[in-house]
């Protein structure tokens, strides 16, 4: 069964794996609840996780609860010449809605989603980091429903300006618009396809045409 990771977690899993994508050299990962988007210094870079999949526990009323769309900033650097990395990160915190208490609450995660998202931030830093093709990232989705429409309100991330989407909703528009250049591709193939019948049943006609003036003609010299 499945675990919620702790800090120390997280940090182990990220070793691990760096271990394995870039052994080469060494990284740290700080966690730092100070963190601010887009405010880097020389040299940084930053990858956003919009999607995360996490539960809250409220430390006030025990209420817990499930979130799709929970927030992560990361901020990285490396010294090419040191050959030292650094990754700072910040878990966005909620506010309980049942009790109303202005205590923000941390997010734990299972260690698959864990996994995931360390993926996905070893594909940032590949692809920002050592200006190589780091693949594709993986689009997270809760694996138990969500309890309903995100709550800006309640929500740190949303409450410093960062806009971040629903997965489930964005995958709904992604596969809405993949069905649509599908109809279209086929409604253009079909339409391509019975245009070429036609041409070919002209073509026909006219060497028919053409055979039976020849042949007349050729008669009529005889």
């Amino acid at each position: 069964m499945s675990t919620s990771l702790t800090t120390c977690e997280w940090k182990k899993v990220f070793y691990e794996k760096m271990e394995v994508a870039k052994p080469a050299d060494s990284w740290e990962l700080i966690i730092d609840p100070n963190l601010k988007p887009n405010e880097l210094g020389p040299g940084w870079k930053q990858y956003l996780e919009q999607h995360a999949s996490g539960r809250f526990h409220c430390s006030w009323c025990w209420h817990t609860w499930q979130s799709a769309n929970v927030v992560i900033l990361f901020h990285m650097h490396l010294d090419r010449t040191q050959r030292i990395g650094s990754v700072r990160m910040r878990v966005f915190k909620q506010l309980c809605y049942e009790c109303g208490t202005a205590r923000l609450d941390e997010s734990s995660m299972l260690e698959e989603n864990i996994e995931g998202l360390v993926d996905n931030l070893i594909t940032s830093l590949r692809d920002q980091c050592y200006d190589e093709d780091g693949g594709q990232y993986r689009i997270h989705v809760a694996s138990r429903p969500d309890s309903g429409p995100h709550r800006s309100e309640f929500c740190e991330a949303c409450q410093e300006g960062i806009v971040h989407w629903k997965p489930g909703e964005k995958l709904l528009e992604e596969e809405a618009a993949f069905a649509e250049a599908s109809k279209l591709t086929r409604a253009g193939f079909g339409y391509n396809l019975l245009s070429f019948r036609w041409c070919l049943l002209w073509g026909a006609l006219c060497l028919v045409i053409a055979y039976l003036q020849f042949f007349r003609g050729r008669s009529g010299f005889l």
